[in-house]
């Protein structure tokens, strides 16, 4: 990485005055107002700073998200979209009404179209109808899951996208979805800078598996393994109460197991860990189905929780099946283990009992907690004062605990990973009890 691929791309300078400058209320706030040349720095570690200073080089660093003094576009002449793409995840209703809230009442700008069922919405052929919406509308769509817009997965026309963005007139679009959305949302930056069209276009990421790199969490992933916990908890007391019960979980997680490791740190009642990240064996002295009769024969219960991207290598049509959204089509990996676990013990005449529970549905249609509404709620102002002021081809970001923005190919680059050397997943490691490996043959 190097320092200029996190140079954020902007229409112009700004030559309006920020309404935030005003007020109509008596006690004038004081706005402290962020400049371009402010940067949040990608590794702050001595190592870093000593390696940088004695090479004569910029550290990498982000653009420092916030209001500007001035912007770009004119309030009474601006006109936004908004789009969310995707799976659901909680939070998204909660960053609509504050997109809708921040401009209406901070800025000024009353004119807010929705965009419904996604990408889709922007092709004719569909014949979605677009949303004109009000601080009015979404006053209360915070407090159910879901979106309010709807969604969709797939790729679109990005031609025809681009066509009526430019006969709805629009000036800002912010697309709220995944790292595919955010692939679209580049597209369409790359098809309006070929027309030479003064169209903003920001992300804002979402994905409930806490998998954008280069960004510290993303809202709804908080909600998520908040939820697992409870389920966790009544899924343990489901295996304690049985003899050799076993209590085997399914969480989402298709590349990343973030979710799947927080969640057992939450509660520490879960005995195995099974992630994307790494790999294990089901057969042999060091196999879990090995590892899992011994535990059971000296503690009489386990609780087993798997991200849905875990142990895809023991299906081998897996990675050739792809969804609408041109990600792997994941096999199911909990009820493969559920299988594989009673045929073994039963083919052994090993006592037990299992239960198997897939509650992904229900947790990322959830709505968002106290804590990821507030972050929802941040994330969108961000974007906000950051497209405005004309920046473009942008997602914004949290990274050191301050609130960035990136160029949007830098965030869909690659996918965050559990660093299975980390403090994470040794964490993980020391809560559950479980081996380091889980493998017959260890790699050198």
């Amino acid at each position: 990485m190097k320092y200029a691929d996190f140079l954020v791309t902007s229409l112009g300078k700004g030559g309006v005055g920020s309404p935030l400058k005003f007020s109509h209320r008596r006690e004038n706030p004081v706005y402290r107002f962020v400049n371009d040349s402010e940067r949040i720095i990608f590794d702050t570690s001595l190592e870093n700073f000593n390696s940088c200073a004695e090479a004569g080089v910029q550290p990498v660093s982000f653009e420092k998200a916030g209001p500007r003094e001035n912007i770009f576009f004119s309030p009474a002449k601006t006109k936004v979209a908004i789009v969310t793409c995707g799976g659901l995840c909680p939070g998204l209703n909660n960053v609509i009404r504050s997109l809708v809230n921040e401009l209406f009442y901070r800025y000024g700008i009353s004119r807010v179209l929705g965009i419904q069922y996604g990408y889709e919405g922007f092709i004719p052929e569909y014949e979605h109808p677009v949303v004109e919406l009000s601080p009015e509308m979404v006053r209360d769509i915070h407090l159910t899951g879901g979106t309010f817009l709807g969604s969709s997965r797939g790729n679109q026309d990005i031609g025809k996208i681009v066509d009526t963005l430019e006969i709805l007139n629009i000036n800002v679009l912010f697309c709220i979805g995944g790292d595919g959305t955010l692939r679209g949302a580049h597209a369409i930056w790359e098809e309006i800078s070929k027309r030479n069209l003064k169209i903003s276009v920001a992300g804002i990421p979402k994905t409930i598996d806490n998998d954008i790199d280069l960004i510290q969490k993303s809202f709804g992933f908080e909600t998520a393994f908040s939820i697992a916990n409870d389920i966790i908890r009544n899924a343990h007391n489901e295996a304690t109460g049985a003899f050799n019960g076993i209590a085997l979980i399914k969480l989402m997680g298709r590349d990343s197991g973030f979710i799947a490791a927080s969640a057992a740190l939450s509660i520490q009642e879960v005995n195995y860990v099974l992630i994307p990240e790494i790999s294990f064996d089901l057969e042999g002295e060091n196999g879990f189905l090995t590892i899992l009769r011994k535990r059971l024969e000296k503690r009489k219960h386990a609780v087993i929780v798997v991200a849905e991207g875990a142990g895809q290598e023991f299906f081998t049509a897996s990675g050739k099946e792809k969804d609408a959204s041109g990600n792997i089509r994941n096999k199911d990996i909990g009820t493969y283990l559920r299988d594989k676990i009673s045929e073994e013990f039963n083919k052994t005449c090993f006592p037990h009992s299992i239960k198997y529970i897939d509650p992904s549905y229900i947790i990322r249609s959830a709505p968002a907690n106290a804590n990821d509404s507030k972050f929802c709620n941040l994330l969108a102002q961000n974007a906000v004062h950051c497209a405005l002021a004309g920046k473009t081809d942008f997602v914004v970001g949290y990274w050191n605990d301050q609130f960035t923005i990136m160029p949007i190919p830098m965030a869909v680059a690659k996918r965050k990973k559990i660093d299975v050397e980390g403090e994470l997943w040794w964490n993980v490691l020391e809560s559950t009890g479980q081996p380091i490996s889980m493998k017959n043959i260890l790699n050198d």
